[in-house]
């Protein structure tokens, strides 16, 4: 078991925004005005899944990590040792699991980069949690639902919980006020990945969150 001192931490921009855009098979050429899009609109962490071909998401990472300071740039789907070491040297500041593989968090844990492993059901969330996350990935979100969230709070009032997969600007309220830290939105909030709409719903989901979040008081 990690001990929790030594966890790496939550980056601060997910924290503060409460919003994670995940995207999937962007470009290195298309990624930059994405998120210049999303910065527009208030968000401040985005992820940029790893699906093939891993090299061209591996080169969108790249593209943006070191020209947007503002905006903390992770890596998603990450599935092995190795394609987290690659994710990591082009740029990510946080690695995204759709699954918990103790091996795989503690390796990145060892290195201080956060972790966020992927769980759907209770004893997914604390070998998550025990491994070494910085946060646990609730996915997928739209199957779990707002409930799981909830009664999780009960049990693991420590462990931040990130819904992921599905979440739209109406369910991303509900995840914020059942007790999650923050909601990773993938295809609601980039669609087609034109500028002006992505913008503009990022805002939305901003809003959101930022309005659950008062209701909470947190």
């Amino acid at each position: 078991m990690t001990d929790p001192t030594s966890q790496p931490a939550i980056p601060a921009d997910l924290v503060a925004g409460g919003v994670v855009a995940i995207a999937r098979r962007l470009t290195a050429d298309s990624a930059p005005q994405v998120a210049d899009a999303l910065l527009a609109g208030g968000v401040l962490a985005f992820e940029i899944t790893l699906n093939d071909p891993v090299d061209a998401a591996l080169r969108a990472i790249e593209s943006i990590a070191w020209r947007s300071p503002e905006l903390t740039i992770g890596a998603g789907t990450v599935l092995s040792i190795d394609v987290a070491q690659r994710a990591f040297d082009a740029g990510a500041a946080f690695l995204v699991m759709p699954h918990t593989d103790p091996e795989l968090v503690a390796w990145a844990t060892a290195r201080g980069i956060p972790t966020l492993p992927g769980a759907a059901t209770p004893s997914e969330v604390l070998a998550a949690w025990r491994a070494g996350a910085a946060a646990v990935k609730v996915f997928p979100a739209s199957v779990v639902g707002p409930a799981f969230v909830r009664e999780c709070r009960g049990p693991f009032p420590d462990i931040p919980l990130v819904p992921s997969g599905g979440v739209t600007v109406e369910t991303a309220a509900d995840f914020i006020r059942a007790g999650a830290m923050a909601v990773g939105v993938g295809s609601w909030l980039i669609g087609d990945a034109a500028p002006d709409g992505v913008t503009a719903r990022a805002r939305q989901v901003v809003d959101a969150v930022v309005t659950a979040r008062a209701i909470v008081g947190r």
